[in-house]
């Protein structure tokens, strides 16, 4: 399965332009490798922005096969959107969130999504 993954406020708090502080993603995204999926960085990050975004990733070990790009789709479609089979994104109706007093916005609660996809039969026990 691919899965697009957002970055600021899903896998790290927001506090754009920055790299923010972790919130429990990495140990999450690297069972989803290790069960076979792939995954793309698909964020509003761009340039040097991205290019951090990415080290990100790669500083902790989590393969992509994209960043914003799903480069198998261009065989079928010209379209902008990422393809993608699962998107997890703070944004997202339905994924669950963290509230924080002293913090201006939510993010991701991974506890609650990685039990998600245990349901879903995405990763296992």
């Amino acid at each position: 399965m691919i899965i697009a993954i957002d970055f600021d406020g899903t896998c790290v708090y927001h506090d754009y332009p920055y790299i923010g502080k972790d919130i429990g993603a990495v140990p999450v995204l690297k069972e989803l490798v290790a069960a076979g999926h792939q995954l793309i960085l698909f964020t509003m990050r761009d340039g040097k922005l991205l290019k951090e975004a990415e080290a990100w990733f790669k500083e902790n070990k989590i393969p992509l096969i994209g960043s914003n790009l799903n480069k198998e789709q261009s065989r079928w479609t010209s379209s902008p959107k990422v393809h993608a089979d699962l998107y997890i994104d703070d944004s997202a109706l339905g994924t669950p969130l963290k509230y924080e007093i002293d913090l201006p916005r939510p993010y991701v609660d991974w506890e609650k999504t990685r039990q998600m996809l245990l349901d879903f039969g995405l990763i296992e026990e």
